[in-house]
């Protein structure tokens, strides 16, 4: 019987590399991989058009979108990008000393409701008690004028103070640097940061608080899961244990791969230093897929959706995912 084809698109993410070259084979499957360089694009795509099989996905569009009763797809527990954003706060100096000086002020984002935005609030809230309902939030590019993209997410369900960045001639950088907002979030780093010397991050030494918080919560930041189709999915059950064996797979070899220090993988003169500090953190697997492997993280992001009006209720993690039956037994 021939494979079945699967058209799955995804960043090129070096744990996805194996997977996409064909080293990793999943029974019955033939992956077609669809390198979409913005992930953005592949959201846009696959919620709006149903372009794909399978694809990655933004967890918070995804997990709104399932609480507010669309089941048009269906996650496994494959989480294609994960992290930190203590560092994606950028704050003007003229306006912001300290994280209470957020409090009340206008901070750009590219879209309130991205999964980098809902981490980054939630931290807020959480770790430094600001006052989410207080500040205005200016939606926009952060690159050039105009909009983030042409998403298809949900609006939030409760009262958010939300405009948009209507000047036809500046980006969310520019208006930071001009001072016309107090700071920018989200899930990129304004250009005027290194530029401009009254702009800098919230956190300068975000590496330090950034593992301090893991530390203390068991949380690295999921951004990106992976789903199905869900009439897809439902004519051929098999697909999500073994896209999931396969793509944990591809995972581990490139973990692996990672590893191997003679002759190095990656531009990163020190990595040999940062693997054993990322193994003195987090042991073995720093990016581990599966829902108890991840319960914490994902509990969390759902009760910050709840809090922050995205969601109407709180819902058990199990029941946002696909069964997947992992590979137990090996033989040869």
């Amino acid at each position: 019987m021939a494979p079945l084809t699967v058209n799955f698109a995804c960043a090129l993410y070096d744990r996805m590399i194996p997977l996409a070259v064909g080293e990793i084979q999943p029974p019955g499957l033939n992956v077609n991989f669809i390198d979409v360089q913005h992930p953005r694009d592949i959201f846009d795509r696959m919620v709006a058009n149903r372009e794909f099989d399978a694809s990655e996905l933004s967890a918070s569009e995804y997990i709104t979108r399932y609480v507010a009763g669309d089941r048009s797809f269906v996650a496994i527990p494959v989480f294609a990008s994960r992290v930190f954003r203590h560092s994606f706060i950028c704050i003007n100096t003229n306006l912001v000393k300290e994280p209470k000086d957020l409090n009340g002020n206008r901070i750009g984002v590219q879209l309130y409701t991205m999964t980098a935005a809902v981490w980054i609030r939630g931290v807020l809230q959480h770790e430094y008690g600001i006052d989410l309902s207080s500040i205005e939030w200016v939606e926009g590019k952060m690159e050039g004028p105009g909009s983030h993209g042409k998403p298809s997410s949900l609006p939030p369900r409760g009262p958010v103070n939300i405009t948009r960045n209507i000047d036809p001639t500046k980006s969310l950088s520019d208006l930071l640097e001009s001072g016309e907002v107090a700071a920018t979030i989200g899930a990129d780093i304004p250009e005027c940061l290194g530029r401009a010397p009254h702009v800098r991050r919230l956190f300068p030494n975000f590496k330090e608080v950034e593992s301090d918080y893991y530390k203390r919560t068991g949380v690295f930041p999921i951004m990106h899961l992976v789903a199905i189709r869900r009439e897809f999915y439902e004519a051929n059950r098999f697909v999500a244990s073994s896209l999931f064996n396969a793509l944990n797979d591809s995972k581990e070899l490139a973990r692996k791969r990672m590893e191997s220090l003679g002759a190095l993988r990656y531009m990163l003169p020190w990595l040999g230093r940062d693997l054993d500090e990322i193994k003195e953190t987090f042991g073995d697997d720093c990016w581990p897929y599966g829902l108890e492997e991840n319960k914490k993280t994902l509990e969390a992001l759902v009760q910050f959706l709840y809090e922050q009006n995205m969601i109407e209720k709180t819902v058990p993690i199990n029941e946002l995912f696909a069964p997947v039956r992992k590979i137990n037994f090996r033989i040869g």
